[in-house]
């Protein structure tokens, strides 16, 4: 059995505790179920971050997501999981976040040059900023704004915009060799962007939008600019 093949199996094991973690929180010990999602959003999105270290083969991602696409599929079918599925909203999220992981991750090997922030940036901000705007708006709801029939706020899309402004001049500085002037520059594009999207989706599109767009500003900047 291959070194890759075995990671796969463990990382594979690792999601099953995490999920399973989720539903003990949310029915023994009656945890709400918006905070089992962000346990589980962010959970996926550190775990997801061991893909390009300890994988090397694409088709060992896609196996290995399009297994949990299929369970959550299944849960979603059979009123399973009901610490990421009990919410009173249509979201297509959990559905779409296996995609995207796959989607970034064979983008990464394709135009990566070996960058890690070409995977890393995508799966962090929609790890961390993401929840991070939900819980500040629900928290400190002014100026909310409706997109269709979702309702999001000015605070939320504020924190989205100085998490992601941070993470990524953090991530720049220790994975890009880039000077200050386009550390910023490519920052407050990548957040500005980001926000707008993050604020405009909808029914959990948000899942696929936001990596794809940060994933889209670093292929755009290096293709354009070669600033990576």
């Amino acid at each position: 059995m291959s070194e890759s093949l075995e990671n796969t199996i463990i990382l594979a094991g690792v999601f099953l505790l995490l999920f399973g973690s989720a539903e003990v929180f949310y029915h023994m010990f009656k945890v709400k179920v918006e905070l089992t999602r962000k346990y589980v959003h962010i959970g996926t999105g550190i775990i997801t971050l061991f893909f390009p270290v300890l994988i090397g083969n694409h088709w060992l991602i896609l196996a290995l997501c399009g297994s949990f696409a299929v369970i959550l599929l299944t849960s979603l079918r059979f009123n399973l999981l009901q610490s990421i599925n009990a919410i009173d909203r249509d979201s297509m999220g959990s559905i779409l976040y296996p995609a995207v992981v796959y989607t970034v991750y064979l983008i990464y090997l394709l135009y990566g040059n070996g960058l890690y922030i070409y995977f890393y940036l995508p799966i962090l901000t929609l790890a961390i900023c993401d929840p991070l705007a939900a819980g500040v708006g629900r928290r400190w709801p002014k100026g909310k704004y409706t997109i269709g029939t979702e309702t999001k706020t000015v605070m939320g899309s504020s924190a989205f915009f100085i998490s992601s402004l941070i993470l990524t001049v953090i991530l720049l500085h220790y994975m890009a060799d880039l000077n200050l002037g386009n550390t910023i520059l490519v920052a407050v594009v990548i957040g500005l962007i980001a926000t707008v999207t993050e604020g405009a989706s909808r029914r959990g599109f948000d899942n696929l939008f936001i990596p794809l767009v940060v994933l889209g500003c670093l292929v755009g900047f290096t293709e354009l600019q070669g600033l990576f």
